[in-house]
Order: C-alpha cells, then sequence, then structure tokens
C-alpha cells in the first residue's frame, strides 16, 4: 500500500502508532533507477517504508536556482507504486510536504553542521550546501523517527556528513549507503542527466572512463599513487574539471599515508550541468 501524506502533523500521528520496523528514503524527487533502487533496498529489509518527496530550500546556494528544480510528483508517485506491486504486505507512505514550513515551522535559522566534511571538496564550490543537507536530514529524522536511512554512494560526501551527524548526535539509526547506479555507458544516474545535450552526454562519460582508469593505475598499491596523481594533473587541464581528487574514503584527508581504503571524488562540468562521480578501492 502507497500512502501519501502532505502535513507533518498528519504524519506525526501515523508515525505514533507504528510499531514496525521503520525504513527511510529521503529524496528531493524528479525520481530515477537510483532513487528507486533505494526503495528497493529498504521494502526488502523493513515493514514500513518512510520516502519522503521534498525540495529542500536550505541546500540550495544563490547560484542554484530553487524555483527551477522540476517538481514530478505525479511521475514520483507512479514510479514508487510500480515498485510497491513487487513487495505486496509492505506498506510506503511518501511524505510529500506542501511547503517548506512543514518541515521549518518556525523558519528559523537553526542549523545542524558537520564542520569536519563541509567546507572541502564538494563544500568549496557549494559553500552552505552541506549545512543545508545534514539540517534537512535532522529534521525528517525527528520527525519520521526511522531505524534504517538509505542513501546513494553517488553523493559520497554527502553520504560521509549524514553519518558523522548521526554519530556525533548519538541518533538511534542505521545510515545505509547504496551503490551508484549506471547507465550501461558508465554514466551514472542523476537527476541532472536530462539537462544534458545527446552531445554532451556522450562527452560526459569522460568522468567515469577517468575515474577507472585511475583506480587501474593504482592497482590497490600505495606505490602506484604518485603514478595516478600525474594523470590527475594531465586530466585538470581540461577546465571542465572542477576537480578529480584522491581522499582518504572515511575521512577525506589527502594524507593517505595510513588509508587502507581511498576514494576518487570528481565534478566534470558541461554547460551549468556539474557531473557528480567516485569510485572507492582498497589499497594496501
Amino acid at each position: 500500500m502507497v500512502k501519501l501524506i502532505k502535513k507533518t502533523p498528519e504524519l506525526a500521528t501515523l508515525r505514533s502508532q507504528e510499531k514496525s520496523k521503520i525504513g527511510f528514503v529521503p529524496t528531493m524527487g524528479n525520481l530515477h533507477a537510483g532513487h528507486i533502487s533505494l526503495l528497493e533496498k529498504a521494502l526488502s529489509e523493513n515493514d514500513t517504508v518512510y520516502f519522503s518527496i521534498f525540495v529542500n530550500p536550505k541546500q540550495f546556494g544563490p547560484k542554484d536556482d530553487f524555483q527551477k528544480y522540476p517538481r514530478t510528483l505525479e511521475f514520483d508517485l507512479s514510479l514508487i507504486q510500480q515498485c510497491e506491486s513487487k513487495y505486496p504486505g509492505k506498506q510506503i507512505i511518501v511524505f510529500a510536504p506542501e511547503s517548506p514550513q512543514e518541515i521549518f515551522p518556525l523558519n528559523n535559522e537553526q542549523t545542524v553542521a558537520v564542520p569536519t566534511f563541509n567546507n572541502i571538496i564538494e563544500g568549496k564550490f557549494r559553500p552552505d550546501h552541506f549545512d543545508g543537507v545534514s539540517t534537512v536530514v535532522y529534521r525528517l529524522f525527528e520527525i519520521i523517527k526511522p531505524h534504517k536511512a538509505y542513501f546513494g554512494l553517488k553523493d559520497y560526501q554527502q553520504f560521509l556528513v549524514i553519518r558523522r551527524m548521526v554519530r556525533d548526535l548519538a541518533l538511534p539509526i542505521e545510515i545505509v549507503g547504496m551503490p551508484i547506479i549506471r547507465e550501461d555507458s558508465g554514466l551514472a544516474l542523476s537527476s541532472r542527466n536530462q539537462y544534458l545535450t545527446p552531445e554532451q552526454k556522450q562527452e560526459a562519460l569522460v568522468l567515469s572512463q577517468s575515474l577507472n582508469k585511475i583506480a587501474k593505475l593504482i592497482d590497490g598499491k600505495k606505490a602506484n599513487l604518485p603514478k595516478a596523481k600525474r594523470e590527475i594533473d594531465a586530466l585538470m587541464m581540461d577546465p571542465k574539471w572542477n576537480y578529480l581528487e584522491m581522499r582518504d574514503a572515511e575521512t577525506l584527508s589527502e594524507d593517505l599515508t595510513n588509508s587502507k581504503c581511498l576514494t576518487l571524488v570528481a565534478v566534470y562540468q558541461l554547460g551549468t550541468t556539474r557531473l557528480l562521480d567516485n569510485l572507492q578501492m582498497e589499497i594496501e
């Protein structure tokens, strides 16, 4: 069964009556197969799944267009309904707040921040973005009180921010990271892909191809990192790269001396569309 709720008090009442195991998938809507993979995982592990669709104004910077972000609720609900039909006996509660006041009723300026990760890598390009993400996710956690919450690893830094917030605040929630879903070409699925022309979509393949090339150069060995760094420096001659970096997969530190796992994180920009991708690997 899929139930749509638009008011926080109604959701809170329903949640107070819920005794089963609760999974939660937070999204901004405009759904694709990556989002649905999170929902399927949540349905496989929980009796009831809360699925939020909320375009959060707090995570849009002055250069981001909050008003232009696609609102596709009817389409999103149809995808959720199709998914639900594969899991008889499970319940999906779709929470699609009518306005930001449903989440931030006092329109207050209180922020939940995770300084460790906020001002590096993607945070350099989008100041205050992760503050907005952690603040809205915390509020949704307060309202929904899930046992597990599911996040895609395409937004890897965001995943680390949320996981760290949960640890720092000792919230009784398990954060589950799910693998990137890709097109057959290797391009990571993203709501932003719809803005690409066919030519740009082809050009965007340089993102996943470059990450895979660097991973092969590293081959799990720290001794190969200098070689990988030279390849990164050569690629960065292309100004369409916002960044392409090797970081510790847990701390996002640039110092990989004691790292057991690293992440490659990158953004490639085509026109005004910034495409994110990443890849993790063990190293010794």
